[in-house]
């Protein structure tokens, strides 16, 4: 069931680049920019995660958080994150497989996948905005910014 624009984001904790645990929770008082991917090293995604490297991360408020989730494992992004210099939080939903994706309702069982989902989450808890594109279609990350300044 996808989750909807004002509802609580559903919470997880899931293993980031370094194997460090992050709990969504655990960052109440922050502004998030959720994003889900299909898979690490892949032409759209590479295009995308750098796109917030390069062009978000580096204008956005102290007070926003960028989390990256997707299927691979921490290791693959471990790897994919020290080649490309992100320097943001890589969650692997490896295992179970698939499932925060499955919470948020942008998992493609088909494939084994995420959706490209992206939910902006205020500072206490709440689902303020989301898009979700087929596995194809990147996103723009200009409007990221631009739903942040609303809310």
């Amino acid at each position: 069931m996808a989750v909807e624009v004002g509802a609580m984001a559903p919470d997880f904790e899931l293993k980031d680049q370094h194997g460090a645990p992050v709990r969504l929770s655990g960052l109440r008082g922050r502004r998030i920019v959720l994003v889900f991917y299909p898979l690490a090293f892949s032409h759209v995604c590479q295009g995308e995660l750098s796109a917030i490297r390069d062009e978000f991360v580096v204008s956005a408020a102290d007070d926003v958080q960028v989390l990256t989730i997707s299927v691979d494992s921490m290791f693959s992004h471990r790897v994919w994150a020290d080649q490309e210099g992100y320097t943001f939080s890589l969650l692997s939903d490896f295992w179970p497989h698939g499932e925060v994706a499955r919470s948020y309702g942008v998992f493609d069982e088909e494939k084994g996948l995420a959706l490209r989902g992206t939910f902006i989450i205020d500072a206490q808890g709440v689902v303020r905005w989301k898009i979700v594109n087929e596995i194809g279609s990147a996103r723009d990350v200009v409007e990221y910014q631009k739903v942040l300044d609303g809310i």
